[in-house]
């Protein structure tokens, strides 16, 4: 499988070759008396990601910098060749600062006319895979009940006016003046018949939550605290 490094270089070769009329092999600078250009990749540079949202992932972006040059008054023609074609065309981007004398101590040869061509390259993040689900799946319908209950504080004086919400759900009402309330399609489920039912109580500036048996009497009377 060729990657994305390697794919980016075989494009921009394949180009040169058509452009500059001879092949273009993929190589470090050589002194070469026939004048002939290669093509060497000499840094992978950062390109600006794209942000996204949600599970999506997108490729990650990068640019590999590549290096043409040729040996000798011979490779000016080509050279000349490959800058017109990439300026009328816009692509791949040309950079022109290839004359740094340190360059070509490190590649072991006399400086030379060059350019750098920058090209954009990716590498694609598959998405990841949602877990197999091993066992058959399982529908289970739910019972639903009706729960009414008291709500009353010291001396067992009735608490009006409070807020009394199913936790983990939409279902809300609120006492009356004799501290009732009921809540209908209270979900409850036959496999655990003895898990409480469990609700919060707001107001008089006081958060309070219960549990309430699903097997008592049909009035359940809740203590606030003081």
């Amino acid at each position: 499988m060729t990657g994305a490094i390697e794919a980016a270089v075989a494009d921009v070769a394949a180009w040169l070759t058509g452009t500059a009329g001879a092949p273009v092999p993929v190589g470090p600078p050589r002194d070469d008396p026939d004048g002939g250009l290669t093509v060497w990749p000499l840094e992978l540079r950062p390109a600006r990601q794209t942000a996204t949202g949600g599970a999506a992932r997108e490729p990650y972006r990068f640019v590999v910098r590549l290096l043409v040059s040729g040996g000798g008054p011979a490779a000016l023609p080509a050279l000349d060749r490959v800058l017109a074609a990439a300026t009328a065309a816009g692509r791949p981007e040309l950079v022109l600062a290839a004359g740094d004398p340190a360059l070509w101590r490190a590649l072991g040869v006399a400086p030379r006319p060059a350019l750098l061509l920058d090209v954009p390259a990716r590498i694609d993040r598959p998405a990841p895979t949602a877990p197999p689900v091993r066992q058959p799946l399982r529908l289970r319908q739910l019972d639903m009940r009706t729960v009414a209950g008291r709500v009353v504080g010291p001396q067992d004086q009735p608490l009006a006016a409070l807020r009394v919400e199913l936790v983990g759900t939409a279902q809300a009402t609120e006492t009356d003046a004799n501290g009732r309330f009921r809540l209908v399609g209270v979900p409850h489920d036959p496999d655990a018949p003895d898990a409480p039912v469990r609700i919060r109580l707001i107001g008089r500036g006081r958060v309070h939550t219960a549990e309430l048996d699903p097997n008592g009497d049909d009035l359940v009377v809740v203590r606030a605290p003081d």
